[in-house]
């Protein structure tokens, strides 16, 4: 989308200007100049002495040696990810973060590519005329700028330079452009604003970076074999499903394909006879009261299948966790003694979210769901099981996996003390499931903490399938109590989400790419 009305390099210019003028307001201002403490756990505790608003990570990594500040990348402060130049606001825990680190690589990659992103933009920006919009490589006009600003009117902006270039942007960023020594464009394609097809039609363009050229020979090696594996050229050539024009997003099993399928879900309903999981079935269709109690139908209606059944409104289910609050009512009042309570659901769930993409994005799809009630004192013990459910399952698919803790986001529900003991079973878990993980400040659902679970597959790409997710949320609204143990007083238990395999399609799909088709003998379909 080119520029239209003004010249684009006198917009860039006063842009420009008025980023300098607002960085010399900035620096102008009288900032306390106090000591201050930084601690650099990788280096056995040292401490080294800085000046509070004046002393950055760059700094420090110069007093260490000028071969890591060559290296560093990116740094960490106190758990949170800090540009290499940005001055430090106080006492510390800093973390230097070089390029080539093994145990970071995840956050040095991501760094490196939405700086990527933005070298790419200013491409775009200054060569093609191109309006820029929201996300890592797409394109934006004006009226989008504006409208992203106005959604986010509360929060505190950063912004950006990179040479003509002028974005907002939360960052961090690498501090200079010698550390993208290999990149590639790969594709453009067209997108919806915000992936609603009544809106704009913008051009994404896809890239890649990597700080050596070697990486970069990897990564394409990688995509080419990506290609081969291509799950619908495999499932052809296999006759295992099909998609028709007449049904988009909702995928056709062959007999092949259908053995896979069921398989799978055997697979799963053998271990939930196992772990002491009741399997459930709900409809797939409710009035939309049952939306409005659960909240879905004022923050999920967009991406519901919505019709008029004898003038009331109805929708397809999206996902199963109300009907299964309704299961729990229908049982009538709860003991402490019934808990925990594991209702598992294969039901099938259709959602108008997104653009289709063959098996990993549809539109009718099944997922191993199920929901756990129980105590808050439950919580620790089930989620452990729940990571020991999830572990076995992939080691016998030969996954990888990655562990993240999605803590408290600034818009919650619920009370603190709630959301800290929450968090600190969560952790707990974690800590005795014997894996590595990290923390991913701030990026829960607003109705309680998760555990995000990334797979990775032969091809080393990562895609994420099951979920543990606590909610407080649901239990409240659909005022679901139990009775505790002294027989008399009500309380309210805690929903668990969780999946394992996640969307069963999704899931056949990774398989078949991660296995090239050849698929083990206890899944082959024939």
């Amino acid at each position: 989308m080119a520029f239209s009305g003004s010249d684009p390099y006198d917009i860039i210019e006063k842009r420009i200007i008025y980023f300098q003028r607002i960085q010399a307001e900035q620096q102008s201002q009288s900032l306390p100049h106090e000591p201050i403490r930084i601690t650099l756990p990788d280096y056995n505790d040292l401490v080294k002495e800085g000046t509070k608003w004046v002393s950055s990570p760059m700094d420090i990594a110069l007093g260490i040696s000028e071969s890591l500040a060559a290296k560093a990348m990116i740094s960490s402060v106190n758990g949170v990810l800090w540009d290499m130049n940005r001055p430090l606001e106080g006492d510390c825990e800093l973390r230097i973060i070089p390029y080539d680190s093994d145990s970071d690589s995840d956050q040095v990659l991501d760094t490196l590519w939405h700086s990527s992103a933005h070298v790419l933009a200013q491409s775009l920006e200054s060569i093609y005329g191109c309006q820029l919009c929201i996300g890592s490589c797409n394109t934006r006009d004006q009226d989008q700028e504006v409208e992203m600003i106005n959604e986010s009117a509360d929060k505190t902006f950063t912004v950006y330079r990179c040479g003509l270039l002028v974005d907002l942007c939360s960052g961090p960023h690498i501090s200079n452009t010698s550390f993208l020594k290999a990149f590639k464009i790969l594709k453009a394609s067209a997108a919806y604003w915000k992936r609603d097809k009544d809106r704009e039609s913008l051009q994404r363009v896809y890239g890649i970076s990597y700080p050596d050229e070697e990486r970069l020979k990897k990564y394409s090696k990688r995509l080419e074999e990506a290609k081969e594996c291509d799950h619908r050229l495999l499932g052809a050539k296999q006759q295992l499903f099909f998609c028709h024009p007449l049904s988009p997003g909702s995928w056709f099993f062959l007999p092949h394909g259908a053995r896979v399928y069921k398989k799978l879900m055997k697979f799963i309903e053998n271990q939930y006879w196992k772990r002491g999981y009741e399997e459930v079935m709900s409809p797939n269709i409710y009035n939309m009261d049952l939306w409005k109690t659960s909240g879905h139908a004022a923050n999920y209606k967009e991406n519901m299948f919505v019709f008029e059944i004898d003038k009331q409104e109805f929708g397809l289910k999206p996902m199963n966790c109300p009907g299964h609050c309704l299961i729990f009512q229908y049982r009538g009042v709860h003991s402490y003694k019934d808990l925990p309570l594991r209702l598992a659901d294969f039901g099938v769930l259709h959602q108008a979210s997104g653009a289709l993409s063959g098996l990993t994005r549809v539109r009718r799809f099944q997922q191993d769901d199920a929901h756990i009630l129980c105590m808050e004192s439950q919580i620790k013990k089930e989620v452990k099981d729940v990571l020991e459910f999830i572990d076995f399952c992939y080691s016998v698919f030969g996954f990888s996996y990655d562990l993240k803790l999605s803590t408290r986001p600034k818009k919650y529900i619920g009370d603190l003390a709630t959301w800290e003991r929450a968090e600190a079973a969560l952790t707990e878990a974690l800590n005795e499931s014997g894996k590595q993980w990290k923390i991913n400040e701030g990026d829960g659902a607003f109705y309680g903490p998760k555990i995000d679970i990334s797979v990775s597959d032969a091809l080393k790409r990562k895609f994420q399938c099951a979920t543990v997710q606590l909610d407080f949320q649901l239990p409240e609204r659909f005022n679901l109590e139990y009775l505790a143990e002294d027989g008399a007083t009500k309380k309210r238990p805690v929903m668990i989400h969780r999946a394992v395999l996640g969307s069963v399609e999704r899931m056949f799909a990774i398989l078949l790419e991660h296995y090239k088709g050849i698929w083990p003998f206890w899944l082959s379909p024939r």
